[in-house]
């Protein structure tokens, strides 16, 4: 479960590569974005610098017009006679002829103190207020702009001198004007794309804008000192607009400010496009890269996870399995490093196996040797005694009766070491009953010297219970050296030898529990007791009893344990698994049971 957590090296990599591609493409975009808004800003102010220069220049132009018109009049003799009479009434009928020919928005005649005499304007609406209002220009310093019902006009206000300028008398002064209103303004506005507005005390005088966003621009604090050199940015509606004003009140007789504004959809719009385009750009770039990065990532990662299965599999004994050559630098380097740190490993382990083997044949020839000679001097002593002296029938008896024990004993020391031998190799299965196969273990072990003078008991259970698929043969052979080891440390104890089996199923598992009497298991061979050639304490034996019980029953699923030992109590437990089986009937299997014995 370990070897599946933690993120895969490619999954890294080409998350990593996402995460630096959408970090660059964002940031670029907030940069790109700040410094076109900077420069869309820095542009706009200058477009309405623009403007209000070209609405300068524009008046500059018209107002100088107006000039020349009125010194044109000033010069008239007829227009200063009128002037002479002081009479109101007569000025403002005489006047009328000089005001069709100045075709002016506004005309006035105003004596040499500044009393309005006469006024005329093309709206009669404005005609009631406007000598009032004509009459607060001389109140201005340098006055340019009037304020009348709602008009805002541009005037020119020249001197009318009998004589000359110089030394002449003052009559008067000639007014004239042109209205400004939303036509002057359309006309700045196709020029240089500027919205302008004129305002003053709350009220719009003249606008290129819609009224609703006049209204609500009229209704909008714009702080003063926001000039063109310090614009401000306005919402108004649904649209962005950056904004500066210019006061004109000191040419003025009332507060007038102009107020210039250029919306930023335009260049929101080519914002947006520049937008888009980065964000395409990232997007092809993260899919350019992602393939890219899977591509490099495999060359890098493929021959990892080659290497890596490859130590997995010679972890578990597989040494055939093929390392990767290609790759980078660092895992070629590392493959071939693996790969003589493998050989090395297989012949040191080859050398270790081949030690072992010399080992286990010393130690199987000296625990045998001995064995095979004691049996085979008892069967040349007693063949001797057979073929060199007379002797009685009972005398030859005992002397058969001992070559038939050293034959036995070489016998089963031989046959012992041949399932010793063959342990690993497939065993052959069939349906067996165990209680039939403990039964026939015992009544083998009955005709052992060493079961001699030890009681023999043995549980059972229901026979039936006990069927499995199993090598009959290794598990006899199994069951019988657990009883046989148990009898030879019964009868070294200082009580009358007693060994107890017991056969029990459970879960699908049978256990065969053999108990003894005998003096327990020393303590400094209970770790290494199951290792071959292990018999310390007996007097007899090769030590191959418990290691061949430990490997039949490991084949057969299950091992042998050491439950408890202690002095006057030793229990061995061996369990085997069940496998596949086919239930059989009491009735059969007590008759296979008898049968077999």
């Amino acid at each position: 479960m370990g070897e599946n957590r933690g993120i895969r090296t490619r999954v890294l990599l080409v998350a990593a590569m996402a995460v630096i591609i959408a970090s660059a493409t964002f940031g670029s975009l907030l940069i790109v974005r700040h410094q076109l808004e900077a420069q869309v800003t820095q542009g706009l102010t200058k477009d309405l610098e623009h403007s209000v220069i070209t609405f300068q220049n524009l008046e500059s132009q018209r107002l100088a017009g107006l000039e020349e018109e009125n010194a044109l009049l000033a010069d008239l003799p007829t227009l200063k006679a009128l002037m002479t009479t002081s009479d109101q009434a007569t000025i403002e009928d005489g006047g009328v002829h000089f005001w069709k020919i100045s075709e002016s928005d506004l005309f006035a005649l105003a004596d040499n103190k500044g009393r309005v005499a006469a006024a005329y304007v093309k709206d009669p609406t404005g005609s009631r207020q406007l000598a009032t209002d004509v009459s607060q220009l001389f109140k201005t310093p340098t006055p340019r702009y009037l304020v009348s019902s709602g008009h805002l006009y541009a005037c020119s206000v020249h001197p009318l001198y009998f004589g000359r300028e110089k030394d002449g008398v003052l009559l008067g002064y000639v007014i004239s004007g042109f209205v400004i209103g939303p036509d002057l303004l359309r006309q700045i506005s196709q020029v240089t794309a500027v919205e302008a507005t004129f305002l003053s005390q709350g009220r719009s005088l003249a606008s290129t804008l819609d009224e609703s966003v006049v209204r609500q621009m009229v209704g909008t604090t714009i702080v003063e000192g926001h000039d063109l050199n310090a614009p401000v940015t306005l919402t108004l509606g649904n649209a962005r607009f950056i904004v500066a004003m210019r006061d004109l009140t000191p040419s003025s007789p009332v507060p007038l400010q102009l107020v210039v504004m250029k919306s930023f959809d335009q260049a929101e719009q080519s914002i947006r496009q520049i937008d888009r385009l980065v964000l395409f750009a990232g997007f092809l770039a993260l899919i350019i890269g992602t393939v890219l990065m899977i591509w490099l990532s495999r060359i890098v990662t493929r021959p990892l996870e080659d290497l890596a299965t490859g130590v997995r599999a010679f972890g578990v004994g597989d040494s055939s399995h093929l390392l990767p050559s290609d790759g980078t630098r660092e895992v070629r380097q590392l493959s071939l490093a693996f790969a003589g740190m493998r050989d090395e490993i297989m012949r040191t382990n080859l050398a270790l196996l081949e030690s072992e083997r010399l080992a286990t044949i010393g130690r199987m020839a000296s625990s045998v040797s001995h064995d095979l000679r004691h049996y085979l001097a008892s069967v040349y002593a007693n063949s001797e005694f057979l073929a060199s002296s007379p002797l009685s029938e009972s005398e030859r008896g005992e002397i058969l009766s001992d070559i038939r024990t050293a034959v036995h004993g070489t016998t089963e020391l031989i046959e012992s070491m041949l399932i010793f031998s063959r342990t690993g190799a497939a065993i052959r299965r069939s349906h067996e009953l165990v209680a039939t196969l403990m039964e026939r273990a015992l009544s083998l072990l009955h005709a052992h010297p060493d079961a001699a003078g030890v009681t023999l008991t043995a549980n059972y259970g229901d026979p039936a219970d006990s069927a499995a698929l199993v090598d009959g043969k290794q598990i006899e052979r199994a069951i019988y050296n657990l009883l046989l080891n148990a009898c030879q440390s019964a009868r070294t104890g200082e009580k009358e030898a007693r060994v107890q089996a017991h056969l029990g199923v459970r879960d699908g598992v049978i256990s065969i529990e053999v108990e003894d009497n005998g003096p327990g298991v020393a303590e400094n061979v209970r770790s290494s007791m199951f290792q071959p050639f292990v018999s310390e304490g007996k007097q007899k034996g090769s030590g191959l009893g418990l290691t061949l019980a430990n490997c039949i029953a490991a084949e057969h699923g299950g091992e042998v344990i050491l439950v408890t030992s202690s002095p006057g109590q030793t229990i061995f437990r061996m369990t085997i698994a069940r496998g596949i089986v086919q239930h059989t009937s009491p009735e059969s299997a007590n008759q296979k049971r008898w049968a077999a014995g």
